[in-house]
């Protein structure tokens, strides 16, 4: 079972599991990462001997100014993209060595995407869109709608599960999109500006939201965000800067060391 909530789900569901049971050690590892790109006027490299590890639990924040590649890093996690030299290890598997078809199947079980758009399909209503995941993976049509409506109670609009994309907020939407991302119940969360459309109140409802159910179901988290505030909640912040990584500290260093993408 994969609703999120129900107190006869199977018992070796992620959702259910103590976060604090889960193995520890990285769950992702980045090691002398490059990425060139050919273009008209010939190579542009992005990364650099790029190397970090996220461990199992953490939730970081990306930083850098526009262009530092962030966006294109989340994508080579999640086996979007391919590096150019280097490896990436995610939940124990080298996405560079994926297949197309293999890599769709490792991104379907492993990762949750949010994205700054919400990208969901406007004829469909609320639950259809967060059950589209399940439904790709072959699962019966109640099950995944079930499943979707446990989630869309996760993240607090079991009301609004008949409402086309149309119909609902920014933030609804953000929350909707959320809940598609976890419906496969992935160990990773991938959130490339997930609050980047929002108003300031909405955006910190978001993160919230995030922050809660990356504690309450264990999850790993890796969000890109220009926001300071919000990365400075999150346990470390990494920082690009010129295809490297210029910082790697606690969060609660953000503000005393912002980075030149405040104007430092």
């Amino acid at each position: 079972m994969t609703k999120p909530s129900s107190a006869a789900a199977a018992t070796d569901t992620r959702s259910q599991r103590d976060p604090n049971s889960r193995a520890a050690g990285p769950i992702v590892e980045v090691v002398n990462l490059e990425k060139t790109y050919k273009t008209a006027r010939g190579s542009l490299t992005l990364f650099r001997d790029l190397s970090f590890q996220v461990m199992t639990g953490e939730l970081v924040a990306i930083m850098g100014q526009s262009g530092a590649g962030k966006s294109t890093l989340l994508h080579m996690l999640g086996a979007l993209d391919a590096p150019s030299a280097g490896t990436v290890y995610c939940a124990s598997t080298n996405v560079a060595t994926l297949t197309p078809r293999q890599a769709s199947a490792f991104r379907n079980r492993e990762i949750g995407y949010v994205w700054q758009f919400h990208y969901l399909l406007p004829e469909f209503t609320a639950q259809e869109n967060v059950a589209m995941p399940l439904l790709a993976r072959g699962e019966g049509k109640r099950e995944a709608m079930d499943a979707a409506a446990g989630w869309l109670r996760e993240v607090g609009l079991d009301d609004r599960r008949d409402h086309r994309p149309g119909e609902l907020s920014g933030g609804e939407q953000q929350r909707v999109a959320l809940a598609r991302a976890l419906v496969n119940q992935p160990r990773l969360l991938l959130a490339d500006e997930p609050t980047g459309d929002l108003d300031e109140s909405t955006a910190r409802q978001v993160f919230d939201l995030i922050q809660r159910i990356h504690t309450s179901h264990g999850l790993t988290s890796i969000l890109v965000t220009h926001n300071m505030e919000l990365a400075g909640r999150c346990s470390r912040v990494l920082r690009l800067e010129h295809g490297r990584l210029a910082d790697d500290s606690a969060a609660s260093n953000v503000h005393s060391n912002p980075g030149p993408e405040f104007g430092s």
